[in-house]
């Protein structure tokens, strides 16, 4: 993100009126490589393709903010591979991390993983220092530290339905995961900060909070989510974009200023929700609108959900969820449009 556009999200993200709204798009591998022409495994394993593609967005859409910009990944691997995780990258289709413990029993024996070292941790970091005098070149700094939530990661470490479980049958051994996790999380937030002075944000994404009720909620997310997010960074913006109901109204307790939700809930039941106290990043249907719709379609969908907003102060309009597979820059350019006009 340029300077410009870091002081305008701050401005939003403390309630200031910002007109015309601001866009903003969460993108990663499901969507820039093959929008840049390009395999997904290239974007993964050729550092120059990965530059380009992401520096071909920001010059195309030079209006738009992209979150976290210039973002450094390896799909949903990238953190469960620092605990061991066996990872399967095919060609041009998603990659996958494999169950890591088959049961509780095997919690004591997970490594303590070092995010300097670790899976491909270091290639993370070192594919933004080899890019950084470019990125910041064209006018951008790296603004986020960015990792799953801790839910998110043991549900691959261990399996959805077996952590899930595990929350009800054996709350002691999930909370002895999850304390393991989030002290990796820590680590890995403060080495990213460590190596990037200029990150002044946290992104955390994680949809496992969404999976279950508000009991286990308050167990196993809101105190881990706190902890993380309780650092002196201007931007704690957190990507949940399953069921948010049950999770939302405690946002604010969890430290969070900016929330990137699914297109299942209006901008005006999450306003509510939250009591206005958090900057929402939303919220047109992503693969429905955005990537199968027309560009009237795009431009209609817009015009409706701006025209709805009861408010429209601590709004950044996006789509509910990141930019899925397939969104044509015409789409793109129609979206943008019609949020200056409106």
């Amino acid at each position: 993100m340029t300077d410009h556009q870091w002081e305008l999200l701050k401005k939003v993200v403390k309630g200031e009126d910002v007109n015309p709204l601001p866009a903003g798009f969460i993108i990663d591998c499901p969507w820039l490589p093959n929008w840049y022409g390009i395999r997904i495994i290239d974007y993964f394993s050729n550092d120059q393709l990965w530059l380009d593609a992401n520096l071909k967005a920001i010059n195309t859409f030079p209006d738009v903010m992209f979150l976290p910009g210039f973002w450094s990944e390896y799909g949903m691997c990238t953190e469960p591979s620092a605990f061991g995780a066996r990872c399967t990258f095919p060609l041009d289709e998603f990659p996958h991390a494999h169950i890591v413990i088959n049961s509780s029993d095997e919690i004591d024996s997970l490594i303590d993983p070092d995010p300097r070292t670790d899976g491909l941790l270091p290639f993370v970091l070192n594919r933004l220092k080899i890019a950084q005098p470019k990125i910041e070149d064209a006018g951008h700094k790296i603004r986020f530290a960015v990792a799953r939530g801790p839910l998110n990661i043991a549900n691959y470490l261990m399996g959805t339905t077996e952590f899930l479980m595990m929350m009800i049958s054996e709350p002691e051994n999930a909370d002895k995961l999850v304390r393991k996790i989030t002290n990796f999380l820590k680590n890995w937030i403060e080495l990213q900060r460590e190596t990037f002075p200029s990150i002044d944000g946290i992104f955390l994404l994680d949809d496992i909070i969404g999976f279950i009720g508000e009991e286990e909620f308050k167990t196993f997310g809101l105190p881990y989510f706190k902890e993380l997010y309780d650092t002196d960074v201007s931007i704690k913006f957190l990507h949940n974009d399953a069921p948010c109901k049950v999770s939302a109204p405690f946002l604010p307790k969890m430290g969070i200023n900016l929330f990137n939700m699914g297109f299942d809930i209006t901008l005006n039941e999450l306003k509510e929700l939250t009591q206005n106290k958090i900057t929402l990043l939303g919220n047109i249907p992503p693969r429905d609108v955005l990537a199968s719709g027309t560009k009237d379609e795009v431009i209609k969908t817009t015009s409706e959900l701006i025209k709805s907003l009861s408010s429209r102060n601590r709004i950044i309009m996006s789509c509910g969820g990141g930019m899925p597979p397939g969104v044509k820059t015409e789409n793109i350019n129609a979206f943008i449009n019609t949020v200056k006009k409106l």
